[in-house]
């Protein structure tokens, strides 16, 4: 029977846990307390943490689709008139006023 990776570290993680049973078994109930605020606190900092990088990425995509729309216009100039006749039988479209390049 070989002993592969796995076992390792399998072994490893059930070293680990076992120190760390101990040394919370080992703790005063004060010493308890204070981890479990430790945690706590991690905890709500890392929540926070993940809220703003979800708003940052909703403006970062926001941002990225009006810029990209924008300069899809700014390449292919009457790109909105091409599809409307393409699609719409060749009828006019509605002018929708002047265009800022």
């Amino acid at each position: 029977m070989s002993v592969d990776s796995k076992h390792i570290a399998t072994f490893l993680l059930g070293a680990a846990a076992a120190f760390a049973a101990h040394k919370y078994m080992s703790m005063t109930p004060e010493e308890k307390e204070k981890l479990a605020q430790n945690l706590k606190d991690k905890a709500h900092q890392f929540k926070n943490e993940a809220e703003n990088a979800a708003d940052k990425a909703k403006d970062y995509f926001a941002e990225l689709k009006t810029k990209g729309s924008e300069a899809f216009k700014e390449h292919f100039g009457d790109v909105e008139g091409m599809f409307h006749n393409l699609f719409n039988k060749g009828e006019k479209p509605e002018d929708p006023g002047p265009t800022t390049a």
